[in-house]
């Protein structure tokens, strides 16, 4: 009860709403125009319809907004939501959505209450970049049988269906859809360079739907809005189809999580004094994602865009999202005859041009000059997204990234040879080299992907009789390190040459100790707090091992023990 009470709207919230007031009802009236056609073109994308969509930004946008932990985000179906709806749809209906969302809105109830969205924060940013890249190229392709003024076909694969639209487009070529299409685009891509504060989308598709009836043009429009909006159907849920729909929601809910905690994060980059809090974001989609399907409403997220927008425009507070939310219910039920005469290829247009606006070419760029590996995990990741779905796509993305800096750090371990810690370097150097004792430095992580590179480094030292190990800027080691370093010891002391430690860490102790090393080297008394100390018992072990060689000689017994 505790956890969930901390994740609940508090009266500081109720404070804020009411310190700038009119500030904030002027962003949510700027913001509802932009997310009108948005969210209109969402749920034609998603397959459920334009009021699903409606209803989405509606009951999503309220309830983000109350129960959510960004003062300034702005929720709804997004492009990136709509990419991972189509295979359910197709798979399960519209019922399977409706279901789905209810079950993702369950797992992050869940991740909030077990604070997992402090986590966020190490998606790296290739992967990012990456599946926003594929994002985009997936929603225009989407765009693209609307946009020409044909039937969508091919199934839940975008790449097949844009191509089997362009070879039906080819047969009977439909110039005003395309024309429609295009025009809105460029209104909106040309209008935000030119005014970034005029909602050209909006003016955009007024005018489309204005000219379409006025001049009788032949296109696809929405379609009237239906009264009253389904409930989930949950009456398909036969065993076999469970696992389908789990798998299926834990994608949605991952999406949900990544995307709206990403978005918050953007918001408080745009804003002064502002600071999400993570767990309760997650809290709020979580609640928005349970109460939206009893309305018929899609899977909501966060939205970069319309967050954004809300930010230029001045909000301040949690009023500005609910603002939005009142303003598209007013002209859902208000204006629904009007709403139902917008042709769906001018729908198509402004996700066309929303697409291209999503691909930052700067980051990108910026990204691809800096390494190699970000490069490449961003190509990948993009051509996952396009290929398989977006969680698939991100989960490539992650692990490549791991794979790619678990080889950087792997490669920073080293083992040299280094001066030691006295007062003549050179000449205390030569001294112990003359003696045969050398002193390796271990500098980094020893840890599984070093390890063995540092035994088959050590496993070549030849020409001494005593090896010191510094361990002293050793970061880290692991099981594998410990047990590594346990077979280049022993691999060492079969050779007779004798191992003394020196500078190893107290944190360290314990992994080295497990394996059996540590007890063992301490009470043959080769364990030392620094390497001068080493050094001094190296010295006194070769002065013994001479004296035993030299009575053995003579042929006296020997007695001593080996220190």
């Amino acid at each position: 009860m505790s956890a969930l009470a901390r994740l609940l709207p508090a009266r500081a919230d109720l404070a804020r709403m009411l310190h700038r007031p009119r500030t904030d009802l002027v962003a949510g009236l700027t913001v509802a125009v932009v997310a009108l056609p948005l969210a209109l073109g969402f749920g034609v994308s998603s397959g459920l319809g334009a009021a699903a969509g409606l209803a989405t930004a509606i009951v999503a946008g309220a309830l983000a907004a109350l129960f959510g932990g960004s003062n300034l985000q702005v929720s709804g179906p997004t492009g990136a939501m709509t990419v991972v709806l189509v295979p359910i749809v197709h798979r399960y209906g519209p019922g399977g959505v409706l279901t789905v969302g209810l079950i993702a809105g369950v797992f992050l109830v869940a991740l909030a209450v077990m604070r997992a969205g402090r986590y966020v924060r190490y998606v790296p940013a290739p992967v990012v970049e990456g599946f926003t890249v594929g994002i985009a190229a997936v929603i225009f392709l989407q765009q693209v049988p609307a946009a020409l003024g044909v039937e969508a076909s091919g199934g839940e694969k975008v790449t097949v269906a844009a191509w089997q639209a362009v070879v039906d487009f080819a047969r009977t070529p439909h110039w005003a859809a395309l024309g429609l299409a295009l025009g809105v685009a460029a209104v909106m891509l040309i209008g935000a360079r030119w005014r970034p504060t005029i909602p050209f989308s909006l003016l955009a598709v007024a005018t489309a739907t204005l000219a379409t009836a006025l001049s009788g043009l032949s296109v696809g429009t929405i379609g009237a809005l239906p009264a009253t909006l389904p409930a989930p159907t949950l009456g398909f849920l036969e065993p076999a189809a469970v696992p389908g729909l789990l798998t299926s929601a834990l994608a949605v809910a991952a999406l949900a999580a990544l995307e709206s905690l990403l978005s918050a994060t953007v918001a408080d980059g745009m804003s002064v004094g502002q600071r999400h809090d993570p767990d309760r974001e997650l809290f709020g989609q979580g609640i928005a994602n349970l109460v939206t399907p009893l309305f018929g409403g899609v899977p909501a997220t966060a939205a970069i865009a319309r967050t954004a927008v809300n930010v230029r425009a001045g909000a301040q507070s949690r009023l500005a999202s609910l603002t939005h939310a009142a303003t598209l219910a007013v002209i859902m039920f208000a204006a629904a005859p009007l709403v139902a005469h917008i042709p769906l290829a001018a729908l198509a247009g402004v996700l066309l041009a929303t697409a291209v606006r999503m691909v930052e070419v700067g980051s990108l760029a910026a990204l691809a000059r800096s390494t190699r590996s970000d490069a490449v995990i961003m190509a990948l990741t993009a051509a996952a997204t396009l290929a398989l779905d977006l969680v698939a796509a991100v989960g490539i993305g992650l692990v490549l990234a791991c794979v790619l800096a678990i080889r950087r750090i792997a490669r920073a371990t080293t083992l040299e040879t280094v001066p030691l810690d006295v007062t003549d370097h050179q000449d205390e150097e030569a001294a112990l080299l003359r003696e045969h004792i050398v002193a390796y430095r271990l500098e980094g992580p020893l840890f599984f992907a070093a390890a063995h590179r540092f035994l088959l480094d050590l496993s070549e030292v030849a020409d001494v009789r005593v090896v010191i190990l510094r361990m002293s800027r050793v970061l880290t080691i692991d099981g594998t390190g410990a047990t590594v370093l346990r077979d280049a010891v022993e691999r060492l002391e079969r050779r007779g040459i004798a191992v003394y430690l020196s500078g190893l860490r107290p944190g360290h102790d314990r992994a080295v100790a497990a394996i059996g090393i540590l007890p063992r080297l301490t009470a043959q008394g080769r364990v030392f707090p620094d390497t001068p100390h080493a050094i001094a018992a190296a010295r006194a072990y070769l002065q013994d091992e001479g004296s035993k060689h030299t009575l053995v000689a003579a042929g006296a017994p020997v007695t001593a023990e080996p220190r």
